[in-house]
């Protein structure tokens, strides 16, 4: 083998198809879109369209939720576990530890802990220190001769849990308890701008028989002045 016959395998590589070079290409004049249309255009991207009727993805129900303070565990199986072993990577006489786990490249990235599932057989006598492992994969363990050690129990996920929803409650009991204060306050304060307003306006009542009052006192005067006029009248007479 020279290094001017290197070549890939057979249909490794596809060559880019140049389009509109002649109809002779079969590609040309149109470049494989057809006549007009939308399609036919630049800068279309009809994703989830169906022609105007409502798309699939409007049409079906939304169902269940993302959790966004889900815990996100990396993930070593038995059977990953035992490769590992036998390559010499992890050394099965010490504990096994997250730490042993990622230095021997078993583990990638640890997010939140590590969690032990039972795919895969092992043959080992291990003690694992890890920071959950399923039943069977305890089990398993436990069948050829080793421990498990969990760092966090199903009881402290459990406690965490109901915890959180405590939290969540005392939050929403005091939103409640705050927007009830609101309102008293505001609607004592409508209480003393009424009050307020009550006492700015004058005393309709009071002036209507004020009002009255100087008419009876004008009455009289007008009837003297009336008397008085008809004298005169007779006099003149």
């Amino acid at each position: 083998m020279r290094l001017n016959e290197l070549k890939d395998n057979a249909g490794a590589r596809h060559p880019r198809r140049r389009v509109g070079r002649g109809l002779g290409s079969g590609k040309g004049r149109t470049s494989g879109r057809g006549h007009k249309g939308q399609k036919s255009r630049s800068g279309v991207a009809i994703k989830g369209f169906e022609g105007g009727q409502m798309p699939i993805h409007r049409r079906l129900p939304k169902r269940g939720f993302n959790n966004v303070f889900r815990k996100q565990y990396a993930v070593v199986n038995l059977g990953r576990l035992q490769v590992a072993i036998d390559a010499r990577k992890v050394d099965a006489r010490k504990t096994i530890t997250i730490e042993v786990l990622t230095a021997a490249g078993v583990v990638g990235r640890v997010r939140d802990g590590v969690r032990l599932l039972a795919k895969g057989v092992l043959n080992t006598i291990v003690n694992i220190e890890v920071t959950g492992a399923s039943a069977a994969a305890i089990a398993a363990v436990e069948k050829a001769g080793g421990s498990v050690k969990v760092t966090i129990s199903a009881e402290e996920t459990r406690a965490a849990a109901e915890a959180k929803k405590v939290k969540k409650a005392d939050k929403r009991a005091l939103k409640k308890r705050g927007k009830g204060a609101s309102k008293d306050a505001k609607k004592d304060e409508k209480g003393s701008k009424e009050a307020k307003k009550d006492d700015k306006k004058p005393d309709v009542k009071a002036e209507k028989a004020d009002k009255g009052s100087e008419k009876a006192e004008k009455a009289p005067e007008t009837v003297e002045k009336a008397d008085k006029g008809e004298k005169d009248a007779k006099k003149e007479d």
